[in-house]
């Protein structure tokens, strides 16, 4: 048995990166890292799964988008969200912010101002530690 201390292990993180704290259930759970920023992330979804976002500390919005609208989801330390497969989605606003994220499946990310327009997302691979370089001012 493995104990994980994901606070600690996010704060040497760079700015939006993100590292692999280990699996579960042979999917890959991570943390990531942002200090306060006025920004954005790029725009995310996961064709086959949902995707837990859990805030361990600080907070962030979270924009889920429907096929109509857009839904902006507060979150603050020890809140968590479920984004539904298929839903894009995307942080905004990050303030001292360390989350755990579940990804179960695949990911695709979109730099367009509405990605439900986005004719080719880009494929990604979440698996591994390393930077992530989503974020966007």
């Amino acid at each position: 048995m493995k104990i994980n201390d994901p606070i600690a292990r996010a704060r040497n993180i760079e700015s939006f990166g993100f590292e692999q704290l280990g699996e579960l259930n042979g999917v890959p759970l991570g943390v990531v890292r942002a200090p306060d920023l006025d920004m954005v992330s790029r725009w995310e979804r996961h064709r086959d799964t949902d995707e837990l976002l859990m805030v361990l500390q600080g907070s962030v919005t979270v924009e889920i988008l429907t096929d109509s609208d857009s839904h902006s989801v507060p979150l603050t330390a020890g809140q968590f969200t479920v984004v539904p497969t298929g839903h894009w989605h995307r942080h905004k606003t990050p303030r001292d912010l360390i989350e755990l994220f579940y990804t179960p499946g695949s990911s695709e990310e979109s730099t367009a101002d509405d990605p439900r327009t986005d004719p080719d997302p880009t494929e990604v691979d979440r698996r591994g530690a390393g930077t992530d370089d989503r974020a966007s001012a």
